[in-house]
């Protein structure tokens, strides 16, 4: 494999990409913003035009104290949000006293051919500085072949002032196209915050 070099070696001279070089791009495709919401919905946008999408998560904000953040999806144009999924679940946490720190797995956050909403955050804090924020990534969700994958990382800092990174992964058993997402809280709305809707090429 030989190395690709600019024609000159000043950056601010290149126009263009030497050959050979590839890489993808994100494409905002949806915002939604909550206040004082129950869920958070995105029912159009997710098709087979990509071959995985990314949700970001910004500063979303519970109406009631710990409460964890969820997502459940669907088919078509049903709004049951009930697909089977099977996911692992873990989080790594911190105080800010530097008391408390450790790495756990989670049993009753993770999913065995449930149909339940899926954790994705420990819970998050209702003070006006607590807030999750992080990011759902979806492949393949048009596949007619293929389960869905998905992989999502949150942090929140919350009720004990901890910062805490939740990991979660599964997939969703069905093999039919998955064309809408839902976001919620376990209880209570969601008072503020941001999802960005991304199509990765």
């Amino acid at each position: 494999m030989s190395i690709k070099y600019a024609n000159n070696n000043s950056l601010s001279a290149i126009d263009t990409k030497p050959s050979g070089l590839s890489g993808s791009a994100m494409t905002l495709l949806a915002t939604e913003t909550a206040s004082s919401s129950a869920t958070i919905d995105f029912t159009s946008g997710i098709d087979d035009t990509y071959d995985s999408y990314v949700f970001k998560f910004i500063n979303i904000h519970p109406a009631t104290d710990n409460q964890r953040f969820s997502f459940q999806v669907d088919t078509g144009t049903n709004t049951n949000y009930n697909q089977t999924i099977t996911s692992t679940f873990f989080y790594a946490y911190h105080d800010e006293a530097d008391s408390q720190a450790g790495l756990s797995y989670v049993a009753g956050r993770d999913q065995a051919q449930g149909t339940a909403f899926q954790d994705i955050s420990d819970g998050v804090g209702n003070d006006n500085d607590q807030s999750t924020s992080g990011y759902l990534h979806l492949f393949n969700p048009s596949s007619t072949t293929f389960v869905k994958h998905f992989t999502v990382l949150t942090n929140i800092n919350g009720g004990d002032n901890i910062s805490t990174a939740s990991y979660s992964a599964g997939y969703i058993n069905t093999t039919t196209a998955i064309t809408r997402v839902q976001f919620k809280f376990n209880s209570g709305n969601i008072d503020s915050g941001v999802i960005k809707l991304y199509g990765i090429s």
